[in-house]
């Protein structure tokens, strides 16, 4: 066991304690996938990250990510969130004014924007409609009826995302679905909100087989979505999604469109830091 330096910060809020938690792991060198699983599990957040030496020399770190049950390649709120801590203690990057994050699913490109950060998201893996026989069991996981649901589409950038577009901002909200009916998927539910609003969709995200069935606020969902929503021309280059009203959050993801690729921003603040002994 070996005292090792420990962040939890709050990521996708503009207001501390209202968006989504990430417990950081420094100089986690030497822990094994099985006691990185571990800690993750006992933490029981969305996810837990580990920052270790890179092993591509362009890189300025190298970040694991860990659910309560799974490693995963990528995920949004905890590149954000391992990038901030990663400043905080000092971290000093190769190259001023970004951030070079190793992971799973490769190089991710960071900007630090006050106190607000920026990640390129990664390109989907897999982008194509859902079965109509998926569909209409998303339908009932989600209790609603098959013609409620407007569109759906695999956005799979890491996690495999399923997302599923309703008519209003309301009826995301409104929504209220069996998490023992999930199985293994992950779902994530957008609609818009009525013009003049402060932000411009209302975003939800169920994941199967995770304690954290409701996630208060989601980077890899919401890449996803913006690749799908303003491909299809349901959105603007430019806007703002809430996540996590539902569950008593404040959840705000920043879209862009930039050269063709998608950034996805959110405010970051330090709320935990100490020393784990693991």
């Amino acid at each position: 066991m070996v005292l090792r330096n420990y962040s939890e910060v709050d990521v996708f809020s503009p207001t501390a304690y209202r968006g989504n938690p990430l417990a950081v792991v420094h100089d986690a060198q030497g822990l094994t996938s099985e006691q990185m699983q571990g800690f993750a599990k006992w933490t029981n957040l969305a996810e837990t990250t580990f920052l270790v030496q890179p092993e591509n020399p362009a890189a300025d770190y190298r970040v694991r990510i860990f659910s309560a049950t799974q490693e995963f390649p990528f995920a949004g709120h905890p590149t954000l969130g391992s990038a901030f801590a990663w400043l905080k203690a000092g971290g000093v990057t190769k190259d001023p004014g970004r951030i070079i994050q190793e992971c799973g699913a490769g190089l991710v490109e960071v900007r630090v924007e006050q106190q607000r950060l920026w990640f390129a998201a990664p390109r989907l893996t897999r982008y194509e409609p859902v079965a109509e026989s998926l569909v209409q069991r998303i339908a009932e996981i989600l209790g609603v009826s098959r013609e409620r649901i407007q569109d759906t589409s695999w956005l799979v950038n890491g996690p495999e995302w399923i997302g599923v577009r309703l008519a209003s901002a309301q009826q995301v909200l409104e929504l209220a679905p069996d998490p023992n009916a999930l199985g293994e998927l992950s779902i994530g539910v957008a609609g818009p909100h009525q013009p003049g609003a402060e932000t411009q969709f209302e975003v939800r995200a169920f994941v199967g087989g995770d304690p954290v069935w409701e996630d208060p606020v989601t980077g890899s969902l919401n890449a996803g979505l913006a690749r799908w929503l303003t491909d299809s021309g349901m959105a603007p280059e430019r806007y703002v999604a809430a996540q996590g009203t539902a569950i008593g959050y404040q959840g705000r993801v920043h879209i862009r469109v930039e050269n063709g690729g998608i950034w996805v921003g959110g405010d970051v603040s330090s709320c935990v830091q100490g020393e784990v002994d693991l």
